[in-house]
């Protein structure tokens, strides 16, 4: 209830000040239009109402807010609006020229990528200019995707494709950084957590 009446008390004491003072200047113009009511009331509370000390407050309104903590985010940039507002499809990938189709378009899928069967595509509906190949895993947009354009497909020349390259052979020995764990543990100079027996060596 205190609340209420206190809100209640600060809306009357703001239009107040609006009659007061704002519709008070504004009296003597008989074809007062919104356009003109809008400027000056934007006028009004910049230059008088911000800058006149509150009696409650102790300062005006302005140095208050600027005393005060900020609670401002910074707003995204357009790009990464765009970005944001898009949704994201599967598609199977043609083996035969390496595309897909998006809403009735074939796009190209980049000959890097040409060994996933399936790929995930990133777009905004009323938007196909800007379309991307993503991982389907984390989320990371891999590359742009481009229209198929048959027409220069038909003149240009094929640039050769290159050969998958095949997994290098595992190196032999023991792997570095076991070979550094060996020798961190031997420089601990701490007898070994197993010995074999003497019975057994003579067996073998």
């Amino acid at each position: 209830m205190q609340l209420t009446t206190l809100a209640n008390g600060k809306q009357e004491n703001l239009w107040g000040r609006v009659e007061g003072r704002l519709l008070a200047m504004l009296e003597g113009e008989a074809n007062l239009t919104l356009e003109q009511l809008n400027v000056a009331t934007q006028a009004w509370i910049t230059q008088e109402y911000h800058r006149t000390v509150h009696s409650e407050l102790g300062a005006t309104p302005l140095e208050r807010y600027l005393a005060g903590p900020s609670v401002a985010r910074e707003c995204p940039g357009s790009d990464e609006l765009r970005r944001a507002f898009r949704i994201e499809v599967k598609r199977k990938q043609r083996r035969s020229d390496g595309t897909v189709s998006l809403a009735g378009q074939r796009f190209e899928i980049p000959s890097r990528y040409r060994h996933l069967s399936e790929v995930h595509l990133r777009y905004a509906r009323w938007d196909f200019s800007r379309v991307d190949l993503v991982d389907a895993r984390s989320g990371t947009v891999l590359c742009p995707v481009r229209p198929l354009d048959k027409a220069a497909n038909a003149d240009a020349l094929r640039r050769r494709v290159e050969a998958a390259s095949e997994p290098a052979p595992p190196a032999a020995g023991i792997a570095p950084l076991l070979k550094q764990m060996i020798a961190d543990y031997a420089a601990t100079g701490l007898p070994p957590a197993y010995l074999p027996s003497a019975d057994k060596e003579n067996t073998a």
